[in-house]
């Protein structure tokens, strides 16, 4: 037999897990309800804001656009960590201005890095012929 004080916590839980199911499906299903149907030639192409395509979508970019995206994004995640260091610490101390500039040196050395190998120098294709 399971203890009510139990049995009162798994029905919060699963009243919690049907608010949420539900807040998941009803908008699916509102957008199935209110959207236009389109048929015909045009619902094969590519939408892009509206705009009329101009030549293919399967075009082929540099390996450099990649890294540059991946370059930002995790330097982009590392800054945001600077936010709950500045709340964490309860009084600014020298030990922990130490520890910022620590990381925000080690983040200044990837860039620098980075910046070295040419991650961040666009090459055109008449330049790389």
């Amino acid at each position: 037999m399971v203890p009510q004080v139990l049995l009162g916590d798994f029905l919060a839980v699963a009243f919690y897990l049907l608010v949420g199911v539900v807040f998941a499906v009803i908008p699916i299903i509102i957008s199935h309800l209110i959207v236009p149907r389109s048929t015909g030639r045009r619902r094969d192409e590519t939408y892009e804001s509206g705009m009329e395509t101009i030549g293919s979508a399967w075009i082929q970019f540099t390996a450099a656009y990649y890294i540059y995206a991946l370059i930002f994004l995790a330097f982009d995640v590392d800054v945001l960590y600077l936010f709950p260091v500045t709340l964490a610490y309860g009084q600014y101390t020298f030990r922990d201005c130490i520890e910022v500039v620590l990381f925000l040196g080690i983040l200044s050395l990837a860039i620098v890095y980075a910046w070295r190998k040419g991650v961040f120098e666009w090459k055109t294709k008449e330049q790389s012929r």
